[in-house]
């Protein structure tokens, strides 16, 4: 009776223990499954993730052309942005924004930032904006961006001036309107590269303010 009583006790250790591995193995199975399906998940995603472009455009440039992206300001909240080649000339976070124009020049055979500036055209004068363009050298790429209030200190000197950059859009430019233009200087024809929204009250975003307008493009490179 006693070894009787033995062999059925090893028979269910015996028993347990093989339902207990089958289990802990098939649970292992499972978590190893897990784990390599996650692996193939992730990599799956990495494979599929698009690529990004210089200045976060939505496609790569061809050979000899400069990305770009451009902002106008939002109300007079947050300021305009512009980045040329993965570089951000302008922003509210460079702190070289203000209200008005915001001008960022850039050398069109190299890409390279050249300088930066804004000019109040609300409360300020117009004067030095006019200086500002003339002194503008042929084969400059000119990008610009309005915050706040770009057009009620413009008069028709400087918005000629910005016209002959390859504007088309300035001439109608107005209180509050929302604006964002690439041109150059020396360009012969009109610059496709403008965005221009109408300061209405009866379809503004913001209050008292047009929703913010963005732009991006390849900029040709200037040959000699």
């Amino acid at each position: 009776i006693g070894a009787a009583k033995l062999v059925v006790v090893v028979a269910i250790f015996v028993f347990t223990f093989y339902v207990i591995s089958q289990v802990f193995e098939i649970k292992m199975d499972a978590n190893l499954g897990h784990i390599f399906a996650r692996s193939a998940l992730d990599a799956a995603a990495r494979s599929t993730k698009p690529p990004r472009y210089k200045c976060g455009i939505s496609k790569a440039c061809p050979e000899k052309h400069f990305a770009f992206k451009m902002a106008s300001g939002a109300a007079n909240v947050v300021g305009p942005k512009i980045c040329v080649e993965d570089n951000i000339l302008m922003s509210g976070v460079k702190n070289n924004v203000g209200r008005g124009i915001n001008v960022a020049l850039v050398n069109g055979k190299t890409g390279e930032p050249l300088d930066t500036k804004f000019f109040d055209m609300w409360g300020g004068d117009v004067a030095p904006f006019i200086e500002f363009l003339k002194s503008i050298q042929d084969g400059t790429i000119v990008l610009m961006g309005t915050y706040d209030d770009g057009a009620t200190k413009l008069n028709e000197e400087a918005r000629k001036l910005i016209a002959e950059l390859g504007s088309t859009s300035i001439t109608n430019l107005g209180f509050r309107d929302n604006w964002v233009f690439c041109g150059g200087k020396g360009i012969k024809t009109k610059s496709p590269f403008e965005q221009h929204i109408k300061n209405n009250k009866d379809t503004n975003k913001y209050e008292g303010w047009p929703e913010v307008v963005e732009m991006e493009g390849c900029i040709p490179q200037k040959q000699d």
